[in-house]
Order: structure tokens, then C-alpha cells, then sequence
């Protein structure tokens, strides 16, 4: 038809459908230019009714006939493009999922709905493949784009046809907006630390390993960004952060994934308890960001953000929940409490294991409001600092929302023999089978020994906060593009 159904030109826009829905008065009569998906349509006669999708929602097209049809001669067909446009648009030649081009002005039908007049069409790109629109009939809808691994596979049709799942990906973005306006107000910078790492440290968990083929040597995914963090505040930062990936080669489930997002801040000068006013300030602010309140509900649950939070020690919390005094018990004790509660394979843990393994098991999920989980033992924290008046713990918190753990946080340990000695228990940890324990990052210790000055650090998930202020069931929900297994495609 001499019609170029992908043309290379540029159709920049005049008008959003939001935006001339939201400020009718200012757009009635008005020229516009708009551009979107063809989501459905309807001919009555000389005129068409087709509700265009554009990036920030749907508006009525009204086409009619004596609009869109060039003149032709008695007799011929239509040749030229704009001739054409009367059988694109009368002869059903248009698909669900085209991108078209509308020109035309704004105004309201006699039905009373807000809709662009067309003047001209213009075609965008074709879709081939039909789109699963939603169809109602009786109450019952049909075509649905339901199923979870579709959904999570072919995102981008997620996109187009189910309501609220851009939204979702919108509140996520308007939180690491607000996250990074936060920062910067206070001074903090923004950095970028490596992914490939020679030593996987920071955190304890188990790696993804990779090769390097110019250096033939292994290195690993992070698992943390804590290690390069540090050594910028050894170098005299006052603040550092940082947004990015981690890995972690372990299950997959609704709260985990394989690669996600976490934001590590680290400030010189401060402890725990600074730190855990900060957060309490800083979620308050995400959540009116996100959601203009303070409270969200996640399932049955409504969350308040709302600073101050409750500030409870981990073997206090233990105790409240199961009456258990572990903090008198030495290692064997404790063991036998967890084979008690039905936890497996302890022989390989230590004590500090052994009590996250309990507190997992009988606290964590009891957590629905935020909670600031406190004080862990040495043995649970091997870079955090020795606290100040309790012997055998350390200053660190986390903290609980809905049943999760959302954030982690230490007063840092600064000593570096402290440190080393710390390196050594987790090889041992490492000898009696433990796969998480940390090794010895001899760079790290070096730069300690320059000085690293008081400082305080936290790390947040970014996917579980996202979780948490869209009310979403699953990480899956707030990631684009969920690890999954390998599509089985047919030859």
C-alpha cells in the first residue's frame, strides 16, 4: 500500500492523556499531537472510537470518515498515504498494539468523555503478535494475562495490558529518588566499588565464581559493597553510599533473588545509635514519598513508618518470645535448644550461628512493625565493634518489618588487630564446614592499619523496600526481570 508500517522519522509529542484528562479546561479545543498503542476500537458508521495508550495512560480517539479520507477520484483506488489512511482506519487494517500518531485537538464527546479528534494518523510500527487485551462479558473476565511466569518472562506485555504494574516500577524509582535526595542533602557522595572481586567479602554468604581470561585467575560476583566502602572512608570521606548490584548464589524464593539491589551507607564519626535515627528519618520520608502517608498496607498488615521505632537486644527478644535466657548458656546449651526447635546440621555452626538460627526460627517473622533488633553477639558479627558496656556482644541492629529483616547496620569495627582476630575465628568457622564464613581480605586489613576513623555503616535492601512501601506479595513483583529457569523453547 506504500505505507511504511516502522517509518524512521521523528513524531515528537504535544499532549500526554493524564495530563489533558487532569487539565481538561486548559486543553478544550486545543491542538495536540499524541502517540501510543492502538488498545482497542470501535466503527459506528463515518466514525471510529480507538482508546490510544500512551506512557502515562489511555485517552479516546474520535476518526471520522470525512476527517481522515483524502479526496479520490470517481472510480480509482486510493494511492497516496493519506488516501490510504481511510482503509487503515475503516478497513480494520490497524492492529491491537500499533503504535500510531494522532494530530488533531482536544474536546468532549455528547457521552461527556474527554477524547482527541483526529485530523491526521499516522503509523508508527506494527505489532505481529496479538496482544492478551482483558475482555469483559457478564462479570467475567476473559484473555487475562494472569500466570506468574508469563508474566515475569514477557514483562514488557505485563507492561502494556495489566493495570498498576508500571506503577509498581514507579513507586520503586521514586524511592531510590528520595533515597539519593536524602543522601546528598546531607553531604554524603554517591560511589561506584567493583563487582568482580578477588575476594568475595562483606557479608557472609556463598558466591557466584567467574573467570577472568586475561588475568586466568577466578573471581567472584560481590556479595557486598562493605570492604571498598571502608576503605573510601579510610581514604577521608565524610559519607559514602552506594546503589548497586550484589550476588549471592543461594535459594530462590518470594522474599529472595539471586541478583538484587541493596544500598550501602557509610559515615565517619557516628555509632549504631546515630545510625538507627537516621534510618528511622529516612524510611519516614520514602514512605509520604512513595505513598503520600506514613502507613502501608502489606497483605493484612498496616505498617507504620512513622519514626520512633522500638529498639529491642536480640537475646532479650529471644527471651520474650520463647523464654529461653541463652545469654547464660555456653555453646553445647544453646545447641541443644536448636535441635529442640527442629534445626538441622548444627554441628558445623558456632554460637553465633546457632543463635540467628534460633532467633530466624522463633523471632523474626513475630516483627510486623519496625523493629530495631540489637546487639548481636561477637561470634554473629565479624566486622562490627566490641560494644561499649556489655562484654561478648557488639554494636549492631537490624531491622525487622513484616516478619524480614530489612536493613543491617554496625558501629564499625576501626581496630584492625580486633579485626584480624575476628578473620581468624571465621576460618575456623570455614574449617568446621561453615560455607558462609568470611576469609581474610589482607587489603582491607592493610588499610585499616592506616586508620579508619569511628564510623557507622548500614546496608538496605532496595527490593524488600520496595516490597514493602508498593504492598506488593513478592520480590518478583518489584523486579523487571526476575532470575528464572531457562525458557524450554520448541525447534
Amino acid at each position: 500500500m506504500g505505507i511504511d508500517p516502522y517509518p524512521a522519522a521523528e513524531y515528537p509529542v504535544t499532549g500526554y492523556s493524564v495530563d489533558i484528562k487532569n487539565d481538561f479546561d486548559n486543553w478544550d479545543g486545543k491542538p495536540v499531537r499524541i502517540a501510543g498503542r492502538l488498545m482497542s476500537r470501535r466503527i459506528m458508521g463515518k466514525a471510529s472510537f480507538i482508546e490510544l495508550q500512551d506512557s502515562k495512560g489511555r485517552i479516546q480517539v474520535y476518526v471520522s470518515r470525512d476527517d481522515i479520507q483524502a479526496p479520490v477520484e470517481e472510480g480509482q483506488e486510493p494511492t497516496t498515504v493519506e488516501q490510504q489512511m481511510y482503509n487503515v482506519v475503516f478497513k480494520k487494517l490497524l492492529d491491537f498494539g500499533d503504535f500510531i500518531g494522532i494530530e488533531g485537538f482536544v474536546f468532549r464527546t455528547q457521552m461527556g468523555e474527554i477524547s482527541v479528534h483526529a485530523k491526521k494518523l499516522t503509523v508508527l510500527a506494527k505489532s505481529l503478535r496479538v496482544l492478551p487485551i482483558v475482555k469483559y462479558k457478564d462479570g467475567v473476565a476473559y484473555d487475562g494475562f494472569n500466570d506468574p511466569e508469563q508474566r515475569y518472562r514477557q514483562r514488557y506485555v505485563d507492561l502494556i495490558v495489566n493495570d498498576g504494574v508500571k506503577d509498581t516500577f514507579l513507586k520503586r524509582a521514586t524511592i531510590l529518588r528520595t533515597m539519593r535526595q536524602v543522601f546528598d542533602e546531607a553531604g554524603y557522595t554517591e560511589v561506584e566499588t567493583p563487582i568482580l572481586q578477588q575476594i568475595a567479602g562483606g557479608a557472609s554468604a556463598r558466591p557466584f565464581i567467574t573467570h577472568h581470561n586475561t588475568l586466568d585467575v577466578d573471581m567472584y560476583l560481590r556479595i557486598a559493597t562493605e570492604l571498598y566502602l571502608k576503605r573510601l572512608i579510610v581514604g577521608g570521606f565524610e559519607g559514602v553510599y552506594e546503589i548497586g548490584r550484589n550476588f549471592r548464589n543461594e535459594g530462590m524464593d518470594r522474599s529472595h533473588n539471586p541478583e538484587f539491589t541493596c544500598m550501602e551507607l557509610y559515615v565517619q564519626y557516628k555509632d549504631y545509635n546515630w545510625m538507627m535515627s537516621f534510618t528511622e528519618q529516612l524510611l519516614e520520608k520514602i514512605a509520604i514519598a512513595v505513598n503520600g502517608t506514613t502507613k502501608v498496607m502489606v497483605g493484612e498488615h498496616e505498617i507504620d513508618f512513622k519514626a520512633p521505632y522500638r529498639r529491642l537486644p536480640i537475646l532479650e527478644a529471644i527471651q520474650e518470645k520463647t523464654g529461653l535466657d541463652l545469654a547464660s548458656m555456653d555453646e553445647d546449651a544453646i545447641r541443644v535448644e536448636a535441635k529442640k526447635l527442629g534445626i538441622e546440621d548444627t554441628e558445623h555452626m558456632g554460637k553465633g550461628k546457632l543463635i540467628d538460627e534460633i532467633f530466624g526460627e522463633t523471632c523474626e517473622g513475630t516483627f510486623i512493625q519496625p523493629t530495631f533488633i540489637t546487639d548481636y553477639p561477637v561470634e554473629m558479627s565479624p566486622l562490627t565493634k566490641m560494644h561499649r558496656s556489655k562484654p561478648g556482644l557488639t554494636e549492631r541492629f537490624e531491622l525487622m518489618v513484616n516478619g524480614k529483616e530489612l536493613a543491617n547496620a554496625y558501629s564499625e569495627l576501626n581496630d584492625p588487630i580486633d579485626q584480624y582476630n575476628r578473620f581468624v575465628e571465621q576460618m575456623k568457622l570455614a574449617d568446621k564446614g561453615d560455607d558462609e564464613a568470611m576469609v581474610i581480605d589482607h587489603d582491607f586489613m592493610r588499610a585499616l592499619e592506616y586508620g579508619m576513623p569511628p564510623t557507622s555503616g548500614i546496608g538496605i535492601g532496595i527490593d524488600r523496600l520496595a516490597i514493602l512501601m508498593t504492598g506488593q506479595p513478592t520480590i518478583q513483583e518489584v523486579l523487571l526481570f526476575p532470575t528464572m529457569r531457562p525458557e524450554q523453547v520448541e525447534k
